[in-house]
């Protein structure tokens, strides 16, 4: 076969491979994705929202202990998607990550189901009057077992989806050629959250109602059922994804990169416009960019015959790596410090388990005879986010770049910043609420009666929900836009699973916090803050104090912005920013080649 032929099949076959490429992806694998996402946040937070009830008069919990395993619960849910992201982005890839998570969360929710079908998976009932349970038969180790084994699943199940979900999607639809790729990735990442917060609020509302009106059974049932339905949507979109392959190397080269800078720690760096830089060829990323200068000295090459093999390539990858694996770790170190201020967000915005007991002993009728279910307003939440994603998406942002420049309106730190601030004032209006609900308490003469309805609406509990829901819209879609705009598109699972790692922490701290307050404030043989009688105990001055912590968080956050530097990825954009050079042809070498 002669060179021309071979060169006309190269080409036919990379024709009809681009055809079969424009094939897959795009807007029709949405309602696959989205819907995968959606029920297994009915598992999240559907199911989440009543749990404390479920725990408290089905398990003869105190609501501090209830409480404590709930945050724990929500901790590992959002730790193990980091776990599910390093599993993707290195080894297995997005989609077969997403597949093993969907199955796993449906086998924790059916043991879930069966800790309320089964009697004997639960400790006998107790009628609980007022806050006494010295009566009450606590759980036996194998109904706890059974219990949290439902819960490790469910959070071992979110770790393979939640990491992933998102920037599966955002591979359907990504495309840098398109000068409005920015803009379009934007309005995905709104309104992918917008739409999973739309179908949460109608699960919480109707699985909630399920739950307080036919039982546990069915309604942990019903959400079998959804997450069966969850499933089988997924993998009928199998054949129209777009799976980007796992960059295998990504640990790997997290550590090479580490190990060779501290190899090199003693030699000094040349100059930037003199020093010669490691790269594949054919990578965009040529030469390092300057933050975070000593991990440079991983990729300059200080002798090429000492340093590179006869076909230019590396003799020892733990002393000489590329400019790609020096800027992939520089990325995950550069947004650390702002993913950190992440922790008191979480505390903050995860605050679901008091508030529904707070309601159970409140008026809650709506409107005429319609009564929520305590457990149902955290729907406040999920709509105050979904119309303000909706109104800043398609009305503020058109006004907005028009003063910033920024096709996104705000900048993604901006963002940030405003939902922490928010964030602050909803738990300071929380204790103010409290304060109120508690004092109305004290007047009726119900202060060993915590049980009894209060002579105060439940609807006092919207604002703060609402400003919740607010301050969600700006801080956590800020920081998923952030950190995916920040690191390169073989990292942004890990990308999203930052968001994650401050929800898991953030959790794991509001674990700590309801630990140390209860242990302070009951020494001397005072009422705990965070008493099973809410009459008696002072949630107020909880809520108040987790406002404190998150004003000093904001200064803290103030600080890491102005240290991170601009936003802009104006140094590199996946290198496409710089200018590749052109390599020897008899080199099959990633540097520039040296005549050797």
């Amino acid at each position: 076969m002669s060179g021309e032929e071979r060169m006309e099949i190269a080409v036919d076959e990379k024709e009809a491979t681009q055809k079969v490429a424009s094939k897959k992806g795009g807007l029709r694998t949405m309602p696959f994705i989205i819907a995968n996402e959606t029920f297994e946040k009915v598992a999240g937070v559907g199911l989440q929202a009543n749990m404390i009830l479920y725990l408290r008069n089905e398990y003869n919990l105190s609501n501090a202990s209830g409480g404590y395993i709930l945050s724990l619960w929500v901790a590992v849910s959002y730790f193990m998607p980091i776990l599910g992201a390093f599993i993707s982005d290195s080894y297995l890839g997005r989609f077969t990550v997403i597949a093993y998570g969907t199955v796993i969360s449906l086998l924790g929710m059916i043991v879930l189901w069966l800790t309320a079908l089964i009697p004997h998976a639960r400790p006998p009932h107790c009628a609980q009057t007022d806050d006494d349970l010295k009566d009450c038969v606590s759980p036996k180790l194998g109904q706890f077992l059974l219990l949290f084994s439902s819960f490790a699943l469910l959070a071992i199940g979110a770790g393979g989806i939640r990491p992933c979900s998102l920037a599966f999607g955002a591979n359907q639809i990504d495309d840098p050629t398109n000068p409005k790729n920015q803009r379009t990735l934007q309005t995905f990442f709104n309104w992918y959250y917008a739409s999973v917060g739309i179908s949460i609020m109608i699960s919480v509302l109707v699985i909630v109602a399920i739950q307080d009106e036919a039982g546990w059974a069915v309604g942990f049932g019903v959400a079998v059922g959804f997450m069966l339905l969850s499933t089988i949507f997924f993998f009928l979109g199998s054949s129209l994804y777009v799976k980007v392959k796992a960059n295998k190397s990504l640990i790997a080269g997290f550590a090479q990169v580490a190990v060779a800078a501290w190899k090199k720690k003693n030699v000094a760096l040349p100059p930037m416009e003199y020093a010669t830089w490691y790269h594949h060829k054919g990578s965009k990323f040529v030469a390092p960019t300057e933050k975070l200068r000593f991990l440079n000295k991983a990729c300059v090459i200080g002798n090429p015959e000492k340093d590179l093999d006869c076909d230019g390539l590396a003799i020892d990858p733990w002393r000489l790596c590329t400019v790609k694996q020096v800027e992939e770790l520089k990325s995950l170190i550069k947004v650390l410090p702002i993913c950190s201020t992440g922790i008191m967000i979480a505390v903050t915005l995860n605050q679901h388990a008091f508030p529904v007991l707070q309601a159970t002993t409140m008026d809650r009728h709506f409107i005429g005879n319609l009564k929520i279910p305590a457990g149902s307003y955290v729907v406040f939440t999920i709509l105050a986010l979904t119309v303000w994603v909706a109104v800043y998406d398609r009305l503020l942002v058109p006004l907005l770049s028009k003063f910033t420049n920024r096709p996104q309106g705000l900048s993604h730190k901006q963002r940030m910043g405003i939902g922490i601030v928010i964030s602050c004032i909803a738990t300071a209006t929380a204790g103010a609420v409290e304060n109120k609900r508690r004092a109305t308490a004290l007047r009726q003469g119900l202060a060993d009666h915590p049980r009894d309805v209060v002579d105060m609406s439940a609807n006092w509990l919207i604002p703060q929900h609402c400003l919740v829901g607010l301050g969600e819209a700006f801080s956590a879609i800020g920081q998923i836009d952030f950190f995916y705009s920040q690191f390169p598109k073989t990292m942004t699972s890990i990308a999203v699973a930052l968001f994650s790692l401050g929800m898991a922490v953030g959790n794991l701290v509001a674990s700590l916090i309801i630990g140390i307050v209860d242990d302070v404030t009951r020494r001397g043989g005072k009422v705990s803050w965070v008493s099973d009688n809410l009459n008696k105990g002072h949630y107020d001055y909880y809520y108040w104090l987790l406002s404190l912590l998150s004003l000093v968080n904001f200064f803290y956050y103030l600080l890491c912005g102005w240290a991170y530097g601009s936003e802009d990825r104006e140094e590199y954009d996946d290198g496409e920013a710089m200018e590749e050079v052109e390599m020897h042809p008899s080199v099959g070498s990633p540097i520039r080649h040296f005549g050797v």
